[in-house]
């Protein structure tokens, strides 16, 4: 998200019990992800694929009760358990109490809301993501351009396993120098696939039959390559796991080693993450953000602060703003802010300043890798936007790890 297009850096460092992943660029992190490095690894984590057993349905919030672990109950929206597989009974197309199925969590649990599943089964790469419950086919990123569609819907190892299951190009295939890579890694992911639906009804009740990677594996994964051009860890155990995976045989994979200046402090990160926990994110101007939290949505208010400037007010306006949307994009990202959020920007009276802040931000939003978008620049002069939820909120990951350490 910086104007001069510099590519950053992956850091993976521990800190006090916690594996912080990070995209660090120019002093700043542009996404952070926190992982409890004293929880089980056998814990129920997304991404991971059980075999279920239903504890009770309620048709009047359209949801079914899952155990996928004794005394681990989650959530499975109806609408997310068509075509269920079902491996106690022969399956009729209807779900009941008792009903043993495939199911894999996509939704942590958090606050008064217990884990959520599917029993649409997905497994993912770098490159691709390979979905079972879904129709057939071959979607491409949004994100990369009509010349993939062309480059990817033609090869026909990726049509052979479209036949069988849902195959997504993700947009990190365009830094792709092979595409042998790509389909190779679709080979895979489709051979993991069809060896968990071969096992899944010879399973006992509860058993895990997929366990996801560590989430700094996924971190990576998320992150868009052409935002970094080096990944750096201090932990021997992670650079290990990181140089047996072949997602970045293109990205160099270093191993940093020096105990009078660890890599935490090389950059600050103690300092940064202390930053995205407070309320208020300075500019270089000297305006500031306010950043409030609530339960129905995240608020954003755009203040002067100490910015001074001989220009026209409007000006000064519109130039304040411009600098806000570009560290509200990135703190949106960086404390993985999502749902409704509104901004109150410094008040303009040209209505074309409003429209050019608009584009602005739009373009910004479009480089997050999570879906986000302007809705829309209420009466009151009030941006609304929506990112969607796809993890915890940075604060809410924090306060987990605490508690564990408790």
């Amino acid at each position: 998200m910086q104007a001069n297009h510099k590519k950053g850096k992956i850091l993976i460092v521990e800190l006090e019990g916690r594996i912080f992943s990070i995209l660090h660029c120019q002093n700043q992190i542009l996404s952070i992800h926190v992982e409890n490095v004293l929880l089980n690894p056998e814990a129920c984590r997304i991404g991971n694929l059980y075999v279920g057993k239903i504890r009770n349905i309620s048709t009047n919030i359209g949801a079914a009760f899952v155990e996928v672990k004794k005394g681990f109950l989650t959530f499975l929206p109806l609408k997310e358990a068509k075509d269920a597989i079902v491996t106690n009974r022969k399956a009729d197309g209807k779900l009941k109490p008792g009903d043993e199925l495939l199911v894999q969590i996509v939704r942590e649990p958090a606050k008064t809301k217990i884990a959520g599943v599917s029993a649409k089964l997905s497994l993912s790469g770098a490159y691709v993501v390979i979905e079972y419950g879904q129709r057939g086919g071959i979607r491409i990123s949004s994100k990369l351009g009509t010349k993939y569609h062309h480059i990817y819907e033609n090869i026909e190892p990726l049509q052979e396993i479209a036949k069988r299951f849902s195959l997504i190009i993700r947009t990190n295939a365009a830094n792709v120098e092979d595409v042998t890579d790509v389909v190779q890694e679709a080979e895979k992911l489709a051979g993991q696939m069809e060896k968990i639906l071969q096992i899944g009804d010879k399973r006992t009740c509860y058993s895990c039959l997929y366990q996801s990677e560590p989430e700094y594996v996924t971190f990576i994964r998320n992150c868009y390559q052409s935002e970094y051009d080096e990944i750096i860890t201090d932990q021997k155990e992670i650079y290990e796991k990181l140089c047996g995976l072949a997602d970045w045989k293109d990205i160099p994979i270093r191993y940093y080693e020096d105990d009078r200046l660890p890599l935490y402090k090389l950059y600050s990160i103690e300092t940064r993450i202390q930053e995205l926990r407070g309320k208020k994110v300075w500019l270089k101007s000297g305006a500031y953000l306010v950043i409030e939290q609530t339960e129905a949505l995240i608020a954003i208010d755009v203040n002067t602060g100490k910015y001074e400037s001989r220009k026209a007010q409007e000006e000064t306006y519109l130039k304040i703003n411009l600098e806000a949307a570009e560290a509200i994009a990135i703190a949106l990202r960086a404390r993985n802010l999502s749902g409704m959020i509104l901004v109150d920007f410094i008040n303009m009276k040209e209505k074309g300043h409003y429209e050019q802040l608009m584009e602005y931000m739009k373009k910004l939003l479009k480089k997050d890798s999570v879906p986000s978008y302007v809705v829309d620049i209420t009466g009151l002069g009030l941006m609304e936007i929506t990112r969607q939820k796809k993890n915890k909120s940075f604060a809410e990951q924090m306060q987990n790890c605490l508690l564990a350490l408790q």
